[in-house]
């Protein structure tokens, strides 16, 4: 299979690698605008070599938009334009639903299949690639009944050979679940951080006391605005409905300390560890 990878930071390049080390693709190039990362990405051996984005779909069986998501809608109805019969698009974003969309009536729609890997880390860019990222993990594929089914079956297989498990979800649904359990966690860790530089003045009492839970919980404010803000954008209205409810438990949680309420504090924490039982499922 001939692959093209367009965008080549972490989750385009830690595609490429997976699929090259295993075997699951015979030719592998890039189309990547920034040059620092299209020579880190040879250097590398993520993909065999950078092109234009026109001679880089050419001729191959599968192109895979890992660009951000406020670039895929265009990028997608570009590639789709010129796609051949039996090419085969996919896209890699957070954010489904006007990109579904924006496609929604183009002839060439049933050769998209819409995925979220749903891997990321705090770190950008292809030096942050890995080649075992997607193993283990979930990869959902929205509005498949609108894609070709010989083209959902091969990504399908694509995804199972790179360790994924495979999820599906219309659109709106998709959006609305990203929100909730990957959206929110990454304004907590940018809004925490921000609260802890505001207030405390020591950077070495912060280097010094903070444990692995800050630790842990900050992680993800080291991630990149260029990634995270378009996300933000194209998911308004359903972050702007998670925060509505988070702001509203933070302050259930601060009217029940201010009356030193331990009971009302015991019952929201005894709440809080039912996750464990989900994430344990």
């Amino acid at each position: 299979m001939k692959v093209a990878v367009v965008g080549l930071g972490l989750i385009g390049g830690s595609f490429a690698l997976a699929l090259k080390a295993r075997g699951l693709a015979t030719t592998l190039v890039g189309v990547e605008a920034n040059a620092q990362n299209a020579a880190v990405a040879l250097q590398r051996g993520i993909v065999e070599s950078i092109l234009p984005l026109s001679e880089a779909i050419a001729d191959a069986d599968l192109i895979a938009l890992a660009v951000p998501v406020d670039v895929i809608p265009q990028m997608a109805v570009k590639i789709l334009n010129r796609v051949a019969p039996h090419q085969i698009v996919i896209d890699m974003g957070s954010t489904k639903e006007e990109l579904c969309e924006i496609i929604s009536l183009h002839p060439s729609r049933a050769r998209f299949v819409a995925t979220h890997p749903m891997w990321g880390t705090e770190f950008s860019g292809p030096q942050a690639a890995t080649v075992d990222s997607f193993s283990g993990r979930s990869v959902v594929i929205c509005e498949k009944e609108r894609s070709d089914a010989a083209a959902v079956a091969t990504v399908e297989e694509l995804y199972r050979a790179l360790g994924m498990s495979v999820l599906e979800m219309n659109a709106e649904q998709h959006d609305l679940h990203a929100a909730y359990v990957s959206h929110i966690s990454h304004i907590t860790s940018f809004i925490l951080s921000t609260t802890v530089l505001e207030k405390e003045r020591e950077e070495e009492a912060i280097f010094n006391l903070a444990g692995g839970g800050f630790d842990s919980t900050v992680r993800l404010a080291k991630s990149s605005a260029k990634t995270w803000i378009p996300i933000f954008m194209q998911n308004k209205y359903n972050i702007l409905d998670v925060l509505r409810e988070y702001i509203h438990q933070l302050n259930l949680f601060r009217k029940a300390l201010e009356r030193d309420d331990t009971e009302a504090l015991n019952d929201i924490i005894t709440r809080a560890n039912d996750i464990r039982k989900v994430l344990q499922k």
